[in-house]
């Protein structure tokens, strides 16, 4: 819990908590449209076309949530020399992120996800993307960028986050954790299948529950301390990290340290969409730690941010007066 004067500090402090981001950014296509028949030609529903809209999706949506927050935010990607790549890149200056050294190349698309929307529900999704690994022209591209930033910007924290599109290779894994830790700056880390055990000593990892079951390939029974806590011990001893913070759906979410561990159930929401939470959770808990440095309150508002963004269709970010009012109402004593 938290007194007032120490609410109003943290989140005064966003702004000043500069936070850089580094992964797979993308473009979140919406077609909006009724639906009234099926169609004569195939037993599919007809969407009739109102609206189109654009917004950003992956890495992007993480920058985007620590933005809403206040906080100074830098993007590291590697998109294509695209009207897509254009777009995207223009939504994330309009939002004050900065994208000085997302490097677009020659060689790869700019991914898209086209999202066909009817009676408030997604009909259809088309997926335009590359999902090989970047280069090693692009790894070295990428990595002189983030090594320019940090020596330039100095950030507070670094967010690796994965989405299997390419551009955190192992490479770009080892080497980026590798000159963090040297400059002392801590990481949280998003991960997805493919690299799951590469992010060896980061600060804090954040899996979601399938994630666990599938990197480390455990069956895991009743969502409680006692299998939570074999899970970090089980993480500990392949990645030597600081923090395990495992989100669990509708239980809540997990955190664990060397000396500390807890389980933070949900609270009870209207869930209307779960895209992008996962994207929400680990701004809030990142901005958090990196803001206070204590890992339960981060865990917390995290769970929190995660559960309002889920009331709302679509990938969006968080709110921050709804945050700051929720916050408020739960955890000020």
């Amino acid at each position: 819990m938290m007194d007032d004067k120490s609410f109003s500090d943290l989140f005064d402090s966003f702004q000043h908590t500069k936070i850089g981001v580094v992964g797979d950014i993308m473009l979140d296509t919406y077609w909006w449209g009724n639906v009234d028949r099926i169609s004569p030609e195939a037993p599919v529903p007809i969407v009739s076309l109102q609206r189109k809209e654009t917004r950003v999706g992956g890495a992007a949506n993480v920058a985007l949530n620590l933005r809403s927050l206040g906080a100074p935010t830098t993007l590291f990607a590697v998109i294509g020399k695209d009207a897509e790549g254009a777009e995207l890149i223009g939504l994330l200056k309009n939002e004050g992120i900065n994208t000085n050294y997302v490097y677009a190349s020659d060689n790869r698309i700019t991914t898209n996800k086209v999202r066909v929307m009817g009676r408030n529900q997604q009909m259809m999704r088309l997926d335009h993307e590359h999902t090989n690994d970047i280069s090693t022209i692009e790894e070295d591209k990428l990595l002189a960028n983030f090594i320019e930033y940090v020596e330039k910007e100095k950030p507070s924290l670094i967010i690796l986050e994965d989405y299997n599109k390419g551009v955190l290779t192992e490479r770009v894994i080892s080497s980026l954790l590798a000159y963090c830790k040297e400059k002392g700056i801590p990481t949280s880390v998003d991960p997805k299948q493919k690299n799951f055990l590469a992010y060896k000593g980061c600060t804090i990892f954040k899996p979601n529950l399938k994630e666990v079951k599938e990197g480390l390939k455990l069956e895991i029974g009743a969502v409680n301390l006692d299998n939570l806590a074999k899970i970090h011990t089980a993480l500990a001893a392949s990645l030597q990290h600081e923090i395990s913070f495992i989100t669990l759906s509708e239980h809540g979410v997990y955190f664990a340290s060397n000396n500390k561990q807890q389980l933070i159930p949900t609270h009870i929401r209207s869930i209307a969409d779960v895209s992008g939470a996962g994207d929400t959770v680990i701004a809030v808990a990142s901005l958090a730690y990196a803001s206070s440095k204590d890992m339960l309150l981060a865990a917390e508002m995290a769970n929190i941010a995660g559960g309002l963004v889920c009331e709302l269709v679509g990938t969006v970010p968080i709110n921050l007066d709804a945050l700051k009012a929720e916050v408020k109402k739960l955890l000020v004593k």
